[in-house]
């Protein structure tokens, strides 16, 4: 990942959401759509997915417009987790 990190621009002020999967025991739900809990930047989206418990991240994910090769439609809670570290040099 880092050539391409290098070669990357993430535009950190785009649109995005974040979402939320409904839960039973601390676990998704697979019948059930995840649902948007806070809208703003990606920026800030990564920043509320930070605040948010260790155990319970994995019930959240990012929306925003893909920015590929980095940035994917839906970024995963590891995906998100990655950006937040490159953040500052992206």
């Amino acid at each position: 990942m880092g050539d391409v990190v290098a070669e990357s621009k993430v535009d950190f002020g785009a649109l995005a959401a974040l979402h939320k999967w409904p839960s039973l025991a601390n676990q998704r739900r697979p019948d059930r759509e995840p649902y948007q809990v806070s809208e703003g930047t990606l920026d800030e989206c990564i920043s509320a997915f930070m605040k948010k418990p260790a155990a319970t991240r994995h019930l959240y994910e990012i929306r925003t417009a893909p920015q590929p090769p980095l940035v994917t439609a839906v970024l995963s809670p590891e995906h998100v987790i990655e950006l937040s570290r490159w953040r500052e040099f992206l």
